[in-house]
């Protein structure tokens, strides 16, 4: 009696190992060390991680060890000052196409790593770096389609000669004509250009009004469309910061979380990736005056008051040529001496830039720089923020010649000029975003949470075996090795899986540590009753097990039920408890039922007893 087959005790072995040397990575600890990847995402030759041991080389900065690795040049270091000087001096010598980021890199073996093995993916709040929690201004994405259907909508009506005022009201789009006659010939314009929108035709007197709605499955699109925009855009901006293994999620309805490890300077991530900075290039209105025009306080007809970096005024007409989302690329660089920002456009901008310079030859064109900011206003007694827009021209110049997807934009600083490029050719933000929250934990504090999380977990670890021991005796044993081995499966899968271990993960360790025992205590409970009812050792063994199994498969299968809801509904430090309580209550299962059954029969199984130590 109380004997397992080979097979199962060999699963039980196979299983044990496998998951030793999965978590084995886990024991060698991180060196500091730089990453090097190309911007464009095509993997780095031997040749160009020759280049980058040039330059260390030629600068007198000691390295551990450099290979390529999933297409990136990986470097060692001894010491974080080592790491530090080759980062800048890379960042001095390589040319913009490389990104160069810190990070730390585990010193896992060779044998190891070329088995695809590798330590767990420690969060934030472990490792050190800035987090970012961004709102999603998602109204004004929608006030901006409307803008473009109002452009798009003049546009044709000009082209068909139909007089017409274009203007967005609110949720709506409202075009007066001029001539009630040209009524159902404009509404059939609309439709054509866009036959989801609702219209509503009515005559006024002598005038005709349409009225324009989007339906409220565009206007979801729009907003779905304006979080997913905006999430790829501030990933786009975090690989150009060059950050290592970086986090930029959705959260909720209208946020989106970014969280950059190894970064200790907010100020500049956050000038970076919270700038909505766009573009728009409008031509000058030339012959108005813009001193008189900003005297009245009102601009003429078809034209708009701006201010350049000066304070002066400047008068441009209401029609944007281009604006930032057309643009393809945008790198910085130097003109005649000058920085400049050198600018390539799409199809559809590079045709509307090369119309307006084939017409406008010889008249001066603006570059507008706009950014969305956020003011602290007083209503009734509360202060609320409301979302300005702010628009500076940096540039006008004549237009000397035709062109079309390739310019340059000059009147810079050098960093200006740097910061524009990088935000253009990482995209522009689909709707303005507006900073909530933000977090920086430094590498000591990460070091910290370490040292108290991995603390916790051998004080409860050692008070629960020290418990099992005494009270269960060597029965206690086998739960105190299912405990340690439940831990090295649970490390092994998170390892596996690379999910990141974050402190509220830690958190569902211990209780994991916990609940583990819960089982055994069930399952030798029950041998103990079985004892006292006067069967004997060997069956009072088989019956604790059989009998205590329904119960353990109740209270874990209704606690893993609660860690699924937790990582469905919850956001970051919540999913990261659910995540370790859900592949704790696995390993447990395993450990407590399978693993100490295995022992109980190793040592009991197939003999007589007379007594039992429990």
């Amino acid at each position: 009696m109380n004997r397992y087959p080979l097979w199962k005790n060999l699963l039980v072995l196979g299983v044990i190992t496998l998951g030793l040397l999965i978590a084995l990575p886990n024991v060698f600890g991180e060196d500091p060390a730089l990453q090097i990847s190309r911007d464009d995402g095509t993997p780095m030759e031997p040749l160009e991680k020759d280049s980058v041991e040039n330059v260390l080389r030629a600068a007198g900065i000691d390295w551990n060890t450099l290979y390529l690795e999933e297409g990136r040049a990986l470097v060692r270091f001894d010491t974080v000052e080592d790491q530090l000087k080759a980062n800048d001096e890379l960042k001095g010598e390589l040319d913009r196409s490389y990104v160069v980021a810190l990070t730390l890199a585990p010193r896992t073996p060779d044998w190891l790593r070329a088995a695809g093995l590798q330590p767990m993916s420690l969060g934030l709040d472990l490792r050190g770096g800035v987090h970012f929690l961004f709102e999603v201004d998602i109204e004004a994405a929608v006030r901006q389609r409307l803008q473009a259907f109002a452009n798009d909508f003049s546009k044709l009506l000009r082209e068909e000669r139909i007089r017409r005022n274009v203007e967005v009201d609110g949720d709506t789009v409202r075009i007066r004509l001029n001539d009630v006659n040209d009524l159902d010939r404009a509404e059939a314009i609309v439709r054509e250009a866009d036959a989801n929108v609702l219209i509503e035709a009515r005559r006024d007197g002598d005038t005709g009004v349409l009225t324009v709605r989007m339906t409220e499955d565009q206007v979801r699109e729009r907003r779905d469309f304006a979080i997913q925009q905006n999430t790829v855009t501030l990933r786009n901006r975090v690989n150009e910061l060059g950050v290592a293994e970086p986090v930029v999620q959705r959260q909720g309805l209208d946020r989106i979380v970014v969280q950059l490890p190894g970064v200790q300077d907010p100020a500049q991530a956050e000038r970076v990736l919270g700038a909505t900075a766009t573009l728009e290039f409008r031509l000058v209105c030339d012959g108005e005056n813009p001193l008189e025009a900003e005297r009245r306080g009102r601009a003429p007809l078809g034209c708009e008051l701006f201010y350049d970096r000066t304070g002066q005024p400047v008068l441009l007409k209401r029609r944007t040529i281009v604006t930032g989302d057309q643009l393809v690329d945008a790198t910085s660089g130097f003109s005649e001496g000058m920085p400049a920002v050198f600018v390539k456009l799409d199809s559809k901008g590079a045709r509307s830039m090369l119309e307006t310079t084939k017409e406008n030859l010889n008249k001066p064109m603006a570059v507008v720089f706009v950014e969305q900011k956020r003011d602290e206003v007083e209503r009734n007694g509360e202060i609320i923020e409301v979302p300005r827009e702010e628009k500076e021209v940096i540039n006008v110049a004549t237009i000397r010649g035709v062109f079309s997807s390739n310019f340059q934009i000059t009147g810079l600083q050098v960093l200006e000029a740097r910061d524009l490029s990088l935000l253009l050719r990482a995209g522009a933000l689909a709707a303005p975003i507006f900073k909530v929250e933000e977090r920086t934990v430094g590498p000591s504090l990460g070091k910290d949470n370490i040292e108290k999380g991995f603390q916790a977990i051998v004080i409860g670890l050692g008070l629960v075996m020290v418990f099992m021991v005494v009270y269960y005796r060597v029965f206690g044993l086998f739960a105190c090795l299912a405990l340690v081995t439940n831990l090295v499966l649970l490390v092994a899968l998170l390892s596996m899986l690379q999910a990141s271990l974050t402190l509220p993960g830690i958190a569902g360790i211990v209780l994991t540590v916990g609940m583990a025992v819960d089982a055994n205590v069930l399952i030798f409970e029950r041998i103990r009753e079985e004892i006292r009812n006067g069967n004997s050792p060997q069956a009072s063994i088989h019956a604790g097990y059989e009998k205590a199994l329904s119960t353990i498969a109740d209270a874990n299968i209704t606690t893993l039920i609660a860690a699924v809801v937790l990582f469905a509904f919850g956001t970051g430090p919540i999913k990261g408890f659910a995540v370790t309580l859900s592949l704790g209550i696995v390993t447990s299962m395993f450990t407590a039922i399978l693993g100490t059954r295995a022992l109980a029969n190793a040592i009991y199984g197939g003999r007589t007893l007379e007594r039992l130590t429990i």
